[in-house]
C-alpha cells in the first residue's frame, strides 16, 4: 500500500495580500458609500450605526450656544428657587400676583431642563443634541406665549415685558436654527 504524500500546508498571509483584503472588504460591504453618504469603516459600525457624524459637521457656534443656554437655565432656576419674591415682583410687576410655590415650581422645572442641557453640552451624539435643542425650543416658545398672553390680559406693556418677549423669541429662533442645522445631511464635496 502506498501512502500518498500531501504537500506541506502553506499559510496564506491575507493581511499582506492587498487583493484578498479588498475582496473581503467588498463582500462585507465595508468602505462602500452608504445611502446616507457615509463610508462605513467596519462591519460593526455599519450594523450598529455610528452617531459621530455631528463631530465632523457641527454648525458654527453650536457648542457655545449650548453652554450659554445651560448656564442661563441653571442660573435663573437657582435664582427662582432661592429668591422667589423679588423675582416674582419683577416678572409680574405687582405685589402678590403670583405665589411663591408656583415660582419655585417654575425654578425646579428650569433646573431640570438645565440638567438635560448640561448633559448635551458634553455629548457627541447627534440625536441627543437634537432632542435637547427641540426641548429648549418648545420651552422657550411656551414661555413666549405665556408672557405675551399675561401682558395682554393685564393691558400693560412695559419695557421689561418687551425685553422678555424679545429674549424668549430670539432664543427660541436660535435653538430652532441649530436644531435644523444639526439635522441636515452633510453636503457632498
Amino acid at each position: 500500500m502506498s501512502v500518498e504524500q500531501h504537500c506541506p500546508l502553506q499559510k496564506k498571509h491575507s493581511q499582506s495580500d492587498l487583493v484578498s483584503r479588498l475582496k473581503s472588504r467588498r463582500v462585507l460591504g465595508v468602505g462602500v458609500k452608504a445611502a446616507d453618504g457615509e463610508f462605513h469603516r467596519s462591519k460593526i459600525s455599519q450594523m450598529l450605526g455610528n452617531e459621530f457624524k455631528v463631530a465632523f459637521h457641527e454648525p458654527f457656534g453650536l457648542r457655545f450656544w449650548q453652554f450659554v443656554s445651560a448656564l442661563t437655565f441653571s442660573a435663573l432656576g437657582l435664582l427662582t428657587l432661592t429668591f422667589p419674591q423679588p423675582l416674582g415682583a419683577r416678572l409680574v410687576m405687582d405685589d402678590g400676583g403670583i405665589c411663591d410655590s408656583a415660582l419655585r415650581l417654575h425654578g425646579g422645572a428650569m433646573i431640570s431642563i438645565s440638567l438635560i442641557l448640561w448633559s448635551a453640552v458634553w455629548t457627541m451624539e447627534k440625536v441627543i443634541i437634537r432632542w435637547t435643542l427641540l426641548s429648549e425650543t418648545c420651552y422657550l416658545v411656551v414661555e413666549f406665549l405665556v408672557t405675551l398672553t399675561a401682558s395682554a390680559d393685564r393691558d400693560v406693556r412695559s419695557r421689561a415685558t418687551d425685553v422678555q418677549l424679545m429674549t424668549f423669541g430670539l432664543s427660541a429662533l436660535l435653538s430652532l436654527f441649530y436644531y435644523v442645522q444639526v439635522g441636515r445631511k452633510p453636503r457632498m464635496v
